[in-house]
């Protein structure tokens, strides 16, 4: 899911989807063309970066309005943390640029003119106008007592606002190790507001869009490029640099096509190991003495999978075992061997150790959302977000609203606050949002991210209703997005997922509590209808329709003798 201008171009041209089958034997690009489909000879785009195709591509085609999804080397030699690049926005992670790289598929590009065709038009556009309206509203009435990233819609506006206090402060820097709290100073923060200015050239929407969340980012070095989100801090944190350097090397790696949190996060494991020994001069032949110089020196090495890049290249899960003499010890930031953010907190949180847990989006802001991530400081400020609070589901308002206003409280925190069946309700209701989203295509940062979002469980159903026809209320979206993630946690356990996959790093919080930790994965595995290995029982499967993800998971023998 990446914003952007592909899909609604997508649309134009005829088209909900492509789904890509089989592997070229040479390196190739699809081209869509209004209703029409080729594929087109990519050999003079090998090596080529993933910004400069989509230009190359829109000139041999003499189409400038066309729009363009690519890869980069790292797709090409498939880099593990591959990303696909668009030119406003990218989609990162889980490595699927490396799947596009393996088809031998540089780009998709797409140019489409025609109509769409809208079920009910003048119901879906009264819809529309009242969703525009909300999000003015909220865009005029910011949220008080949060982040101010988080205080209005949209992606976190990280390309509006330069008060990086809360992550840098929050964050873990280097490979994940130390929290720096003294970090923001008033000299930090006038160095880093003058930084910003003079990056960020001007701020940019997605197709249609009234927000804006994208950055045109500036560089004396570099061509100009899109940031949004945490980009600019990824780097920064992972070299204990400073701001302008995460600028300078987001805008390259970008053009590699890499996951801006998996790649820094792999060179400050790399340079750990040499610190400690582990990796020497000997696997960093030429490497800079400078830690900025390391990062670049690191970073080609991997997309081009040269000498210890091509151990790197494969994460820091597959990389600490590849190299071993101890490095398992420094993969202390991974979850189901996927690279996390680089957060180490306090106390356990019930709420997030379950969406760690258990979620299989391998990022928690494709888990977390509409509610703050820290209690509100005041009652007053309590009081006055539930007031308006209409985007709780059905049949929730009072408890969920009961949550909001207690949290914080001297006996209303964690780890023991709130009750578990109450964690379980909440956490199942901030990731469905984000399988709705991933069914319907829409903008997290105008849905399941975002606090008090224009669209929620109440109006989507007429949206899409109104869109395309489909008789669709509130009990029927939940149960698609129930299917949705159903289905893909199926494959993931045809896959060998279990249990033992399913837990946060070691040192994710100082204070761990095993026993209660145990009891919370219990009761939400019986929650979501699944085994105590978190398998869909038989009957969850029925339930859903699922009939032949039982057949399957039986002729695999995946259910121990006695499952129900």
């Amino acid at each position: 899911m990446m914003g952007g201008f592909f899909a609604p171009e997508l649309k134009h041209a005829g088209y909900d989807k492509v789904i890509i089958r089989g592997r070229s034997p040479n390196l190739v690009y699809l081209w869509i063309n209004d209703g029409k489909v080729e594929i087109r000879d990519a050999s003079h785009l090998q090596g080529k970066g993933a910004l400069e195709t989509a230009e190359l591509i829109k000139q041999e085609l003499k189409k400038p309005k066309a729009q363009v999804v690519s890869i980069g080397l790292a797709g090409e030699n498939r880099v593990y943390f591959a990303s696909i690049e668009h030119g406003k926005s990218s989609a990162s992670r889980g490595g699927i640029g490396a799947v596009m790289g393996d088809k031998n598929l540089k780009a998709i590009a797409v140019r489409g003119t025609l109509d769409i065709n809208i079920a009910r038009p003048a119901e879906f556009m009264e819809l529309c106008h009242a969703v525009l309206k909300h999000i003015q509203y909220r865009l005029n009435n910011p949220i008080k007592g949060v982040m101010p990233i988080h205080a209005t819609l949209g992606a976190p506006q990280e390309m509006a606002i330069s008060d990086e206090q809360w992550h840098t402060t929050n964050f873990a820097w280097g490979n994940a190790r130390v929290r720096r709290k003294d970090f923001w100073t008033k000299e930090t923060r006038k160095r880093w507001e003058k930084t910003q200015r003079e990056a960020v050239e001007r701020l940019i929407s997605c197709y249609n869009c009234p927000l804006k969340c994208g950055g045109i980012i500036i560089h004396p070095k570099l061509k100009r490029y899109m940031m949004k989100c945490f980009s600019k801090l990824t780097y920064t944190i992972a070299a204990f640099s400073d701001l302008d350097f995460g600028f300078k090397i987001a805008g390259l790696a970008q053009e590699y096509g890499v996951d801006g949190y998996s790649t820094p996060q792999v060179m400050a494991f790399a340079l750990e190991l040499y610190e400690a020994g582990i990796l020497t001069d000997k696997d960093m032949p030429g490497m800079p003495s400078d830690i900025e110089g390391r990062f670049f020196w690191l970073l080609d090495k991997i997309v081009r999978r040269e000498g210890i890049g091509d151990v790197l290249a494969n994460g820091v899960y597959w990389a600490a075992r590849q190299i071993g003499k101890g490095a398992e010890a420094y993969d202390h930031n991974t979850i189901k061997k996927q690279e996390q953010i680089p957060i180490k907190l306090g106390t356990l949180n019930p709420i997030y150790y379950l969406m760690w847990s258990t979620g299989e989006k391998i990022n928690i802001t494709q888990i977390e959302g509409q509610i703050p991530q820290a209690p509100l400081p005041t009652r007053e400020l309590r009081e006055e977000f539930v007031e308006d609070w209409v985007q709780v589901p059905t049949g929730k308002d009072e408890r969920f609203r009961r949550f909001i206003l207690e949290w914080g409280d001297e006996d209303k925190r964690p780890p023991f606050w709130p009750s578990i069946d109450l964690v379980c309700e909440l956490v199942e209701w901030q990731e469905m949002l984000h399988y709705i989203d991933d069914c319907t295509g829409i903008c997290t940062g105008l849905s399941s991210f975002a606090y008090k979002p224009p669209y929620h469980i109440h109006n989507l159903p007429p949206v899409i209703s109104a869109a395309t026809g489909i008789d669709l209320d509130e009990a029927g979206l939940w149960q698609i997005a129930k299917r949705n993630r159903t289905l893909i946690r199926a494959i993931n356990v045809r896959r060998g997922l279990r249990r033992k996959d399913e837990r946060p790093p070691e040192d994710h919080w100082r204070k761990r509590f095993p026993g209660f930790e145990a009891k919370l994965q219990d009761e939400y595995y019986k929650f979501k209808g699944w085994n105590k290995e978190g398998i869909p029982h038989k009957e969850t499967l029925r339930e859903l329709g699922f009939d032949y993800v039982r057949e399957d998971f039986e002729q695999r023998g995946i259910y121990q003798s006695g499952e129900n």
